[in-house]
């Protein structure tokens, strides 16, 4: 039987969900968006970040029916003497999270997209605390917002998730440095 769980995604720091593009003089890295100039992060991100949590969880606690749980849900590499020959896919689909529609609506409308980024910079240090020649680098960020996305499928299990989602506290780059600190909780209908 085909469950759904819709969530909502707390974002506590500034963030960066690579688009993989650089945008010039501006930034080398800038905030993946959709066509209204507005953050999102896509499904296949959330997938793998909560495969991971729940990978963590299994190591940490040795289960392995957690393990081939897992694998059933979220899909699994084949592998023919010990090289990846393909995968096989999981039984669980992720919607991409977005800001809530209410929320896309009015920053659309009074032409906000634009406020809700800015760049930061940094630089590498070396051993005597000296900033490393040619090492600058911006760096555009989202500020924290919250977006909500969907997990429906067939097996979808709540308890699993619940567990994901408290173990899940950072995502995107930098998370060693303090952005992407986020709270994931489960939505209500």
């Amino acid at each position: 039987m085909m469950k759904k769980i819709k969530y909502k995604i707390e974002m506590l720091s500034d963030w960066n969900i690579g688009s993989g593009l650089d945008g010039g003089a501006d930034a080398d890295l800038l905030v993946l968006k959709d066509e209204d100039n507005l953050p999102y992060i896509p499904g296949k991100t959330i997938k793998g970040l909560l495969k991971d949590s729940l990978l963590d969880i299994a190591d940490l606690e040795h289960q392995e029916n957690l393990s081939q749980k897992i694998d059933s849900l979220f899909g699994k590499e084949v592998k023919k003497d010990k090289k990846v020959i393909g995968t096989k896919p999981g039984t669980l689909f992720f919607s991409d999270a977005e800001i809530n529609t209410s929320e896309q609506d009015d920053i659309i409308k009074n032409n906000l997209s634009g406020q809700l980024y800015k760049n930061i910079a940094s630089t590498r240090i070396d051993e005597n605390g000296i900033a490393k020649k040619s090492s600058l680098r911006t760096m555009e960020v989202c500020i924290p917002v919250n977006l909500e996305g969907e997990i429906s499928g067939d097996g979808l299990d709540l308890t699993l998730f619940e567990m994901a989602f408290k173990w899940t506290r950072q995502l995107g780059v930098n998370r060693n440095r303090g952005l992407g600190r986020c709270k994931f909780s489960i939505l209500k209908d």
